[in-house]
Formats: C-alpha cells, structure tokens, sequence
C-alpha cells in the first residue's frame, strides 16, 4: 500500500523569505524525487497566498522512508527551512485507499 506524508509549511511574510522557502522546496524535490522506493515527491504553492506550500510525500511502503531520512540533504533541510517558517510543519501521515472487498454494497 502506498504510504503518503503531506506536509504544509507556511513562509514567514517577506519575499526574500518566500523565494528562498520556494528554492530549497524545488532543490529537495529533485533530490529526493531520485531517492530508493520513491515514487513521488511533489511541491506546491498556494494560489491564493504566496507564503503556503505544501510537499505531497509518496513512498512504496512506510520503511521506504529509511532512504529519505538516510539522505544526507535531509540533515540541511530543516535548519535551513524552520528559521524561515511563521509556524512549525504541519505534517501528516496517511496509507492511500485501495479497493476493499464488498465495499461497494455500502454505496446501494
């Protein structure tokens, strides 16, 4: 089952703040996009407010994260992006649905 981390970060105000947020979001994307049972790893910016973004994590399994947290970037992402944060990451973890047996019969 595919194991999904959804994290949301919100910029501090400040457009030097925002491109930089933005930079490191576009530079973690194509590193860790190339990491071991990745299957995606997605950045996005808000349309309506220039300070959210948010990373859209896709992994094989839930251990597949061992070669995200195995990185060596991942120990430059934090202490460059929290400074630059209104608000800690809100991160979230989720399985994505598959099909279940007889689930259907809950629709009629």
């Amino acid at each position: 089952m595919v194991y999904t981390i959804v994290v949301h970060l919100r910029a501090k105000p400040g457009k030097e703040n925002i491109a930089k947020v933005h930079a490191k979001l576009n530079e973690a994307s194509a590193i860790y996009s190339k990491d071991k049972e990745t299957i995606s790893w997605f950045v996005m910016q808000s349309v309506h407010d220039p300070q959210d973004f948010t990373i859209v994590e896709r992994y094989e399994n839930e251990g597949s994260q061992k070669y995200h947290l195995g990185n060596p970037y991942w120990k430059t992402f934090d202490p460059f992006v929290i400074p630059l944060l209104e608000k800690p990451m809100d991160l979230r973890r989720f399985e994505e649905l598959g099909p279940v047996e007889g689930e259907e019969t809950l629709l009629k």
